[in-house]
């Protein structure tokens, strides 16, 4: 990953674009310790982010220095906002086998609280994930991936602190065709409307039993299918979900025997190209 962000950084700065001359990488000292958490991370790299704004702040009276305007963070990175204190106590792990119903603000309709992601019912996990949200109290605005059309309940909600809604932002310049080929002419294969797609996102992944019981499900349905399978990463570990050399293998026994007329499973996947195809 770091690779790829230097590779992107290196053809940026050597571009003659725009871009070049309105954007302006700093690099930070890369931590060489082990990443156990993004939490841990950040905290130690507060510090140098400190020390980064530091010198564009001291430089604001060139004229030539842009002003520094503001801090753009993602979710993951409010560490580095200095910490306030929540005194109000939830503890959304005393509803994990429970059929209460809880009213969020930002929802319609009330949301069963045992259908929370995971991490919210973990007590490792949900304290970390507490932290970051309450410190989005902190910030002048929160910019989302999405826009009003499609989220107005949502993004209206929110009275007291101003939500920006920057989307869609996608990289739809690539049809897919190219480098994922064979995908593409399967859908060609198939009629108009006919395809359902199982594909969960870069982080989405199942273990073998979950893998079995989908797999189960599409057969028995009996419609086409274009299925993302993808390997969960190994236990303890933050790194994404990676494709499986042979799916067959976590799949129940003769399931792609049975569904090849109708059923193709594919690893990553190009999900723009997929969804904008008439299958």
């Amino acid at each position: 990953m770091y690779s790829k962000i230097q590779n992107y950084i290196e053809s940026v700065q050597d571009s003659s674009s725009s871009l070049s001359n309105h954007l302006r990488f700093i690099d930070l000292p890369k931590d060489e310790s082990e990443l156990s958490n993004f939490a841990s991370f950040f905290e130690r790299q507060k510090p140098n982010v400190k020390e980064a704004v530091l010198k564009i702040t001291q430089s604001e009276s060139s004229v030539d220095s842009p002003r520094l305007a503001g801090l753009v963070l993602d979710m993951l990175c409010t560490p580095m906002i200095d910490k306030l204190h929540d005194e109000e106590k939830f503890d959304p792990i005393q509803f994990k086998e429970k059929d209460t119903e809880l009213l969020v603000t930002c929802l319609a309709n009330p949301f069963p609280a045992r259908v929370m992601p995971f991490a919210m019912l973990n007590k490792e996990r949900f304290p970390l994930l507490l932290d970051s949200a309450r410190r989005c109290r902190e910030v002048k605005g929160i910019m989302v991936n999405s826009f009003l059309e499609l989220e107005s309940h949502a993004i209206e909600s929110f009275k007291t602190l101003p939500v920006y809604p920057v989307g869609p932002i996608l990289n739809v310049e690539s049809n897919g065709r190219n480098t994922h080929q064979q995908i593409m002419q399967w859908l060609d294969d198939q009629p108009v409307a006919s395809v359902v797609f199982l594909c969960f996102g870069s982080m989405g992944s199942f273990a073998k039993d979950q893998l079995k019981e989908i797999a189960w499900a599409l057969e028995h349905s009996g419609y086409r299918f274009l299925w993302s399978v993808r390997r969960p990463p190994p236990p303890g570990k933050l790194a994404s979900p990676s494709d499986y050399e042979n799916p067959q293998e976590v799949l129940p026994e003769g399931f792609s025997e049975r569904t090849a007329a109708i059923g193709k499973v594919i690893g990553w996947a190009p999900q723009a190209a997929i969804l904008a195809h008439p299958a």
